[in-house]
């Protein structure tokens, strides 16, 4: 609750004492922010208060409005709509507001202190047997801005990524170069690594599936044809080999695997991501078996007559799960508690999470649960933020037929479509092609990001390219084009000799245009804890989008704010837009989006 809200709470109280005799909790004054059809800024629920008052509503109202505005000077006005008081708060408090967070350098955001809590945050966490696809980039864009929220919020942050180097789909895309690759490499196809090495796992996957039916025509089950396709035996045995620390298979295993981690950086570059720390799974997972394996000394878990190891989590309504093979390899399961483990020890987080679409919501409840089984109480604090899958219009994406939309060609698919809608608005006739490059990189960064994170994370989404980069509407250029247009209007009153627009005497009225604006700006402070709250970016990417609404209704209803006589108007006016400006800023950096200073 922000200070207004606190002393209008207070007030309501000292009133039902004072005109009803009566002693009420702060849970039961409900105060939340007046809809846009009604005239005001707060609403006060009166309906818990009738049994104080034995009057009517809207008698009740009426008279707790007359208290509150006799009591409180920021009050001017008040309304009663069937028995909700709506609460006009002064113009002179609104200009009082604003001077007050146009003090404040980072409006809205909270210092980390010693107190602040530690939080370690997983995203990304590809597999290296193929290069990030559209699937990887909400993953990043919803890790990267879920961190810097936090950030905002007060936390101690530390992004990490886990890759998963290791397992049978690692083997598969290792078997396919061994038998079709020939020797080639990426610099001899002059392709990125990732995406090299992600053409031979699509190619395992289509000599797999013509083993599997030319079994099946002879006569084999298709779960016998699935297991004993010879592709696949092969495999298995490589990782067992792997597993084993067999030489060349372990050799061939690092070159591959570097030449994928050179084209993820490539990747992550562009998206603006950075780690704290990157884990691999080839290092965790050893963890993970020792740790299983002093469980099974316990009696904590369980070995069945084949080998297999689990645990039992009837009890917690779930089934038994499965923590080491029959042959002793290790599953993600038992990775993921070598990763948590190790992860503790190196931050003593207060809380781990983890940003992984919802088809692991049961594999992040299971982890939770076996790590407390297994005895370790800081597993109370892991938490899973979980999203939706993303779809094109065209339909699923599936990364063993190749039909995945590959993060770097959507990139520069975006960055095409920003040069070409730019273009045909003249938007970029007087730059430079250094200028140009550089702008329709932000633009489309900007349309990718935003139309991602404006959806919220637990839903799944349709990405439309086209549709993202649209400079109206509800999509990153329009607001980028916003705070391009406010720098615009600052720099032209800079040519005109104004540069401080602080020195001004507060107006004695405010335009409606200019309050509402003002109310917009209020909320940001409020927005940034619901988002960290709900851990999810697209309240942010909503607020700012309303902000920019709201600026270009106040520079479009107000005269030319340059033509203004009155000077104290006009350097309120100018220190407004500022000030709009430095929160669209900041709102979209939460959304790992940067803004343009010249569109």
């Amino acid at each position: 609750m922000t200070k207004i809200d606190i002393a209008i709470k207070n007030a309501v109280l000292n009133a039902v004492k004072t005109l009803y005799n009566s002693q009420i909790s702060e849970k039961q004054v409900s105060i939340q922010k007046t809809r846009k059809e009604f005239e005001g800024d707060f609403t006060v629920v009166v309906f818990p208060f009738l049994r104080f008052s034995k009057k009517s509503p809207d008698l009740t109202a009426e008279e707790i409005g007359k208290f509150l505005q006799k009591n409180m000077p920021e009050i001017s006005e008040f309304n009663v709509i069937k028995g909700f008081l709506n609460i006009s708060l002064s113009h002179q408090y609104w200009f009082n507001f604003f001077k007050e967070i146009n003090s404040i350098e980072k409006y809205g955001f909270k210092k980390v202190s010693d107190k602040s809590k530690k939080i370690v945050i997983e995203f990304s966490s590809p597999n290296t047997n193929k290069p990030l696809h559209l699937g990887h980039i909400r993953n990043n864009l919803l890790g990267l801005s879920v961190s810097k929220i936090a950030e905002a919020s007060g936390h101690k942050v530390i992004k990490v990524n886990l890759v998963n180097d290791r397992g049978i789909h690692i083997c598969k895309s290792m078997l396919a170069w061994e038998k079709l690759a020939e020797g080639k490499t990426p610099e001899t196809e002059k392709m990125k690594g990732d995406r090299f090495v992600g053409e031979y796992y699509v190619a395992f996957d289509k000599e797999y599936k013509k083993q599997i039916a030319e079994l099946i025509k002879n006569g084999i089950s298709e779960e016998n044809a699935k297991n004993e396709a010879e592709w696949m035996r092969e495999a298995r045995k490589m990782l067992k080999k792997w597993e084993e620390g067999d030489k060349e298979v372990r050799n061939l295993w690092k070159r591959m695997n570097e030449w994928v981690y050179k084209g993820f950086d490539e990747t992550y570059k562009k998206l603006g991501i950075k780690f704290d720390k990157i884990y691999y799974e080839s290092e965790t997972y050893l963890k993970g078996k020792d740790i299983i394996i002093n469980a099974l000394k316990k009696g904590i878990v369980r070995q069945k007559e084949d080998g297999t190891v689990f645990i039992d989590l009837t009890s917690e309504g779930l089934d038994e799960k499965v923590l080491l093979r029959s042959d002793g390899t290790a599953l993600y399961m038992t990775q993921d508690i070598g990763t948590a483990i190790i992860r503790y020890e190196d931050y003593k987080f207060d809380e781990s999470a983890y940003v992984v679409g919802n088809e692991q919501d049961y594999h992040f409840k299971v982890l939770k649960i076996v790590l407390e089984k297994l005895g370790y109480s800081w597993a109370k604090n892991i938490s899973h933020i979980s999203y939706g899958m993303v779809e094109l219009p065209h339909g699923k994406m599936k990364s063993r037929e190749g039909t995945v939309v590959d993060a770097d060609d959507l990139i520069e698919e975006m960055i095409q479509t920003a040069m070409q809608k730019s273009e045909e608005l003249g938007k970029s006739d007087d730059f430079t092609e250094d200028e140009k490059s550089e702008i329709f990189r932000k633009i489309a960064l900007g349309a990718l990001k935003y139309f991602i994170l404006k959806v919220d994370a637990k839903k799944n989404m349709m990405f439309n390219p086209q549709e993202s980069i649209d400079f109206n509407g509800n999509t990153g250029p329009f607001i980028q084009y916003t705070y391009v247009r406010i720098k615009s209007l600052l720099n032209k009153a800079g040519e005109s000799g104004i540069t401080d627009f602080s020195n001004y005497k507060s107006p004695n009225k405010a335009e409606e245009s200019e309050i509402s604006l003002l109310r917009v700006l209020y909320d940001f402070e409020e927005v940034i804890k619901e988002a960290e709250k709900k851990r999810n970016p697209s309240e942010i990417a909503n607020y700012v989008y309303d902000l920019a609404k709201e600026y270009n209704r106040f520079y479009h209803e107000i005269p030319p704010v340059l033509k203004e006589k009155n000077i104290d108007v006009k350097k309120f006016r100018l220190s407004l837009s500022q000030k709009t400006a430095l929160v669209i800023k900041d709102a979209l950096d939460l959304l790992g989006i940067e803004v343009p200073e010249r569109m």
